[in-house]
């Protein structure tokens, strides 16, 4: 298989599975988990079940892991703890569809990035599948995300569109030699502790409840949804979509992204019965039809590529 349709298919798992995240996440909340908590959880988890396997493909080789530290921390501390707890700051204030759709502009970030720094223009089919993608976004989330809005609430889904960018851009900075799944790995060990250092300051409140849940119409011991939403929504959602973007450059990987927001509505429909409307599915035609757009402008280019690269 090609690098480029093995990228896509790896950004297309990842979206699929970051999608269950609302989902599997759900039973958690009801129960009277925090936020905070469900995702430190979430994420210390993911990181212990992707250990044995980032292991594995490191191969002793330490050099590389200490040779990456700084991108591991950034995807740790940006990517995965500040993406999460601004996007739960955010919602604290204004609308979740309005958070969802500013955190997922984190393509645009990237694109206007890449037009600041290298002074040129984004090619049509970029600009096109900019405006594709946007549109399918509002249609998935619903045109109720456009409102008068808190001003720090906005600020704060900002800040998550900011985080989300630096995870893509860091993913695909592939070239220190780092498997994906061991900064997966790592990134997620970093942002778990970040997380839970949060958590035990008293900024945010942090609650779990250990107990039977009701999850998709069935009790169950909470460890279950816990240990799904780690295994499927963490760590092969984030060694999936680190696998993509170093593939894929960071730009097409993120456009590719927005398709969590569909897999999320499809997922709801199917699991939690909430409705799945023609304009929702609309909106998902329009996000396959910004990537397609976007894939089109993109050249035989190798596949690592320097920072200033991957942004263009």
């Amino acid at each position: 298989m090609k690098p480029l349709s093995y990228g896509l298919l790896c950004a297309l798992l990842a979206a699929a599975f970051f999608g269950t995240s609302g989902s599997l996440a759900k039973p958690l909340l009801d129960g009277g988990w925090s936020p905070v908590a469900a995702v430190t959880l979430r994420a210390l988890v993911g990181a212990a079940l992707l250990a044995p396997v980032a292991l594995v493909t490191v191969r002793g080789r330490w050099r590389v892991l200490w040779q990456a530290r700084s991108r591991v921390l950034l995807m740790g501390v940006a990517g995965v703890a500040c993406t999460q707890l601004a996007y739960f700051a955010a919602i604290q204030t204004i609308p979740v569809s309005t958070a969802l759709l500013i955190e997922f502009l984190a393509p645009l970030i990237l694109v206007a990035y890449a037009w600041a720094s290298t002074r040129r223009t984004p090619s049509a089919p970029v600009l096109l599948g900019s405006a594709l993608a946007v549109g399918g976004l509002l249609l998935v989330i619903g045109p109720g995300a456009l409102r008068p809005v808190d001003p720090l609430g906005l600020a704060f889904a900002f800040t998550a569109a900011l985080g989300c960018a630096v995870y893509f851009a860091v993913a695909a900075q592939a070239g220190d030699g780092l498997p994906p799944v061991a900064l997966a790995a790592s990134g997620l060990l970093v942002g778990g502790v970040t997380l839970a250092l949060v958590g035990a300051s008293g900024l945010l409140t942090f609650t779990v409840e250990f107990g039977d849940l009701d999850m998709f119409g069935a009790t169950t011991p909470w460890w279950v949804p816990l240990l799904l939403l780690a295994v499927i929504g963490t760590a092969v959602a984030y060694a999936a979509g680190i696998t993509a973007s170093a593939a894929l450059g960071s730009r097409l990987a993120s456009f590719a992204g927005l398709l969590e927001v569909a897999f999320a509505a499809l997922f709801a429909w199917v699991l939690l019965g909430e409705n799945l409307g023609l304009l929702q599915i609309l909106g998902g035609a329009l996000i396959l039809g910004g990537i397609a757009a976007v894939r089109s402008e993109r050249t035989d280019a190798p596949v690592t590529e320097p920072l200033t690269e991957t942004l263009r």
